[in-house]
């Protein structure tokens, strides 16, 4: 009757997300100490892991998946990463003019 299907003993969950990031964080490392590989290279690499990263902490973390408003909170998500991109792109648009 009231069973909470959330109740875990142990939080399996969040010790499989950290390590993962931990991974993903020490991959990122490697990638812009030691591979060796072109600057362009390397901001992609980096790149493509940061989203990785961000979508685990997401899921894993920021229980993404456990609420009934799951949509909404995807969709304010989704406006979030947009506004960060806006941002982002008009000050380096705004830096790039040479006074």
């Amino acid at each position: 009757m009231g069973v909470n299907n959330h109740h875990e003993t142990f939080p399996w969950k969040h010790i499989v997300g950290f390590i993962f990031s931990l991974l993903l964080t020490f991959a990122a490392l490697w990638v812009a100490l030691s591979s060796g590989l072109s600057a362009g290279a390397i901001i992609g690499i980096i790149v493509i892991l940061a989203v990785i990263q961000a979508s685990l902490q997401l899921f894993m973390f920021m229980h993404m998946t456990e609420s009934d408003s799951g949509k909404i909170q995807t969709i304010n998500m989704a406006y979030s990463f947009f506004i960060a991109v806006v941002v982002v792109a008009g000050s380096v648009w705004t830096m790039s003019f040479v006074l």
